[in-house]
């Protein structure tokens, strides 16, 4: 497997003026791509108005929600259509780690029943790459099958459960279609 990646949870400080964030207070959090990682930033929503119109198109993910109170249970919901984006947005990855990301969304999507596998095609170095569309759609993406074990898998879902919360290893993932 490649490289691991650590993503922060909530700052509860706005990236931007580095005002501190208050329990129940409405944030924006963005997960941006960097050469060879992620990044987490969190804002608070005055400061990401501001900035929105000037990102550089390194955010992959952008979601919105709430300061946790102290010692209060994280929700366990993230909008479908930000799993989508970010499996979109990893599209064409040479790296490792991103293509490990993509294939667990992409089997995220599959039980979700958003993401629908067409057939498997073979390169000429053995490698599987995975035809797939996305429900309702004619687009083809190919997904990459990284070939890897049940450890890895929840590894990499561990990894994507701090970022997208629903993709946790309670996601109970499947490798095979």
């Amino acid at each position: 497997m490649g490289k691991e990646y650590e993503i922060a949870k909530i700052t509860g400080v706005c990236a931007v003026c580095g005002r501190q964030l208050r329990p129940k207070e409405e944030f924006v959090a963005a997960l941006r791509e960097l050469p060879s990682d992620f990044e987490r930033q969190d804002f608070c929503v005055p400061c990401w108005q501001q900035r929105q119109p000037r990102q550089d198109g390194s955010v992959l993910a952008v979601w919105r929600s709430t300061v946790p109170r102290p010692q209060e249970k994280k929700k366990r919901f993230v909008d479908d259509d930000l799993i989508i984006n970010f499996f979109e947005r990893l599209d064409g990855a040479a790296d490792t780690t991103k293509l490990d990301f993509r294939f667990v969304l992409a089997l995220v999507l599959m039980r979700k029943k958003l993401l629908v596998y067409d057939r498997m095609e073979k390169l000429p170095d053995g490698q599987e790459v995975w035809l797939m569309h996305l429900k309702g759609s004619d687009d083809c993406h190919k997904v990459v099958n990284p070939r890897m074990d049940d450890q890895e898998i929840a590894e990499v879902s561990k990894h994507l459960g701090e970022i997208l919360p629903d993709t946790g290893p309670g996601a109970d993932l499947e490798v095979q279609p």
